[in-house]
């Protein structure tokens, strides 16, 4: 039988601290058509995944160095990587943890203990997904172009990016930002600014009025909810920051809006 996409063994790789449980996983998928790589944590798995684009990633969780969350988001932040599946394997089973894991880009969350079968079905599907995707890719030299190389920092940045834009309502500190991407505050305050021209609080800045806009003409809310929602402590320093860069505060930028509409 000819050899195709199908029948060839797919790349599995294996990022926990535990030889006990990359071991377990193994020998779990031992009857599945999968080969496998492993890595001891977050920052191995990241460069085995640039080094050997797996067709797929079971990533703890909890780990030293890095975590699997950090991990998870340089992966996606990385045009090299951002394509490859990453289903978290994990002891912590609250909903804040399961919600968490799909917000830094896995495709799925499974609580330990799990049985054989629904690990290996969990797989299948995302592997399948991944299949069907690619047959929806237009032919051979419009797209089989590899992605323009980026300056490794630009990773750390885009996930920076990522981070704050997920989390505009209630941003953590500058030095929690770092260490939720691998890195500390100095570092990534000079690699934001040579990637970018400018700094974190201006990027949050301007994306927070970026994000005030889409609410203001997208929606009926209260200038002082848009306000809170984006991380602004009342509707006063919103309007502020907002007329500072707009031009005009919320209200009247809004009003400007239904005046402009159509039928008014």
């Amino acid at each position: 039988m000819p050899v195709t996409s199908e029948t060839i063994k797919k790349n599995i790789l294996i990022v926990d601290d535990s030889t006990f449980e990359q071991r377990m996983l193994t020998e779990l998928l031992s009857e599945q058509p999968y080969r496998f790589t492993a890595a001891y944590n977050g920052y191995q798995g990241y460069q085995l995944a640039l080094a050997t684009h797996p067709d797929l990633i079971l990533l703890d969780v909890r780990m030293p160095e890095m975590d699997g969350y950090t991990a998870c988001r340089l992966l996606k932040a990385n045009p090299e990587t951002e394509n490859i599946p990453v289903i978290f394997l994990s002891g912590a089973d609250a909903v804040d943890e399961r919600v968490k894991g799909l917000q830094v880009g896995g495709v799925d969350y499974i609580a330990k203990p799990f049985t054989p079968a629904e690990l290996a079905a969990r797989i299948h599907v995302h592997l399948g997904l991944v299949r069907r995707h690619d047959r929806t890719v237009p032919p051979a030299g419009e797209s089989d172009s590899k992605p323009p190389q980026q300056h490794p920092d630009m990773v750390f940045v885009n996930a920076v990016k990522q981070l704050i834009l997920d989390n505009l309502g209630d941003l953590p500190n500058l030095s929690e930002i770092a260490r939720s991407v691998g890195t500390y505050r100095e570092k990534l305050t000079l690699m934001f600014r040579e990637q970018t021209g400018m700094t974190v609080f201006a990027f949050i800045r301007e994306a927070r009025i970026a994000r005030g806009v889409e609410l203001l003409q997208q929606t009926d809310m209260d200038v002082q909810d848009i306000a809170l929602m984006i991380g602004f402590h009342n509707a006063g320093n919103f309007a502020t920051a907002f007329r500072e860069r707009i031009g005009v505060t919320p209200s009247a930028y809004r009003q400007r809006l239904q005046e402009q509409a159509p039928g008014h």
